[in-house]
């Protein structure tokens, strides 16, 4: 792991980011003590994995069904319950 400070990290740092692209750990001091350390993102470039969460996500049998609180809040009706209040408008004293 090479080490800069924090002057030639400014004065060369697209070099420095080049190389930590490649592969390289890049180590950042101020007054000879280690401030901060340049590495390479995890996964950056890859392709993303498609279908990882595959089996590990499940819904409930009425999930896409209409829920009466939520049209009521989204177009004005009331709900059948009754019960529900907007949430995005301040509560009256009451």
């Amino acid at each position: 792991m090479k080490t800069f400070n924090i002057h030639e990290a400014k004065t060369h740092l697209s070099r420095l980011l080049e190389a930590v692209a490649a592969g390289e750990e890049i180590l950042i001091a101020k007054a000879g003590k280690p401030v901060a350390r340049l590495v390479p993102v995890a996964g950056a470039g890859q392709p993303r994995v498609l279908g990882a969460l595959s089996g590990a996500v499940r819904e409930s049998a009425d999930c896409w069904e209409p829920d009466p609180e939520l049209d009521a809040l989204f177009y004005g009706a009331e709900p059948e319950s009754g019960e529900a209040r907007r949430v995005a408008e301040p509560r009256q004293p009451e």
